[in-house]
């Protein structure tokens, strides 16, 4: 069965590494307190409801993907929460909702911790990964991305996003895991 993912163009790949063009798109999303391996699973649960029929008109989403989790921060509306980072001890997860929704057509989420917002179009640095969903797996490959971003000389606009793209019983070699982070436009020299 096909998941629907987020359209993006690949502008610039170099091994493991590559710059994307992400389409404007819409996400539910959720912030929850707790450490960086459980906070996904508390606020899977709420989003996934809501996508289930808990809405004010019982309406069920298709699932997307990936699902992410990022860092709250005061700059959360120049993010997106496709991924997962700690600050604080909260995070914001998101489900991608699917492309033929506006935010006047999809439904009204019941729960009040269940919002819905569009994210603009933008660049992202993204490094692919399988693996266990873990702290330490996230950790080592930032900070691989991080270093490939300062050599090419981008300049980072926004918080680091886990993106995860499987369901938790996927056999953890076979997971899609990736590293997102928000880059001010490309050089002109690219």
């Amino acid at each position: 069965m096909a998941v629907e993912e987020a359209e993006y163009t690949v502008v610039l790949k170099e091994e493991r590494f590559e710059v994307r063009e992400y389409k404007p798109h819409i996400v539910a999303e959720t912030i929850v307190d707790g450490d960086f391996e459980d906070a996904g699973d508390e606020a899977f649960g709420r989003l996934f409801k809501y996508i289930s029929g808990n809405n004010k008109s019982r309406q069920k989403v298709e699932m997307t993907a990936p699902v992410g989790q990022t860092a709250e921060s005061q700059k959360i509306n120049m993010t997106s929460p496709v991924g997962q980072k700690q600050v604080e001890g909260r995070w914001v997860v998101s489900f991608m909702m699917p492309a033929s929704f506006t935010l006047e057509t999809l439904p009204e989420p019941k729960d009040q911790n269940v919002v819905l917002r569009q994210v603009p179009a933008r660049h992202m640095a993204a490094v692919r990964y399988s693996g266990f969903w873990s702290e330490e797996g996230y950790m080592r490959n930032k900070a691989k991305l991080e270093a490939w971003i300062d050599e090419k000389g981008f300049i980072t606009v926004g918080e680091p996003v886990w993106a995860r793209y499987n369901p938790p019983f996927m056999p953890w070699f076979l997971r899609r895991n990736e590293i997102l982070i928000p880059i001010d436009d490309l050089p002109h020299n690219e």
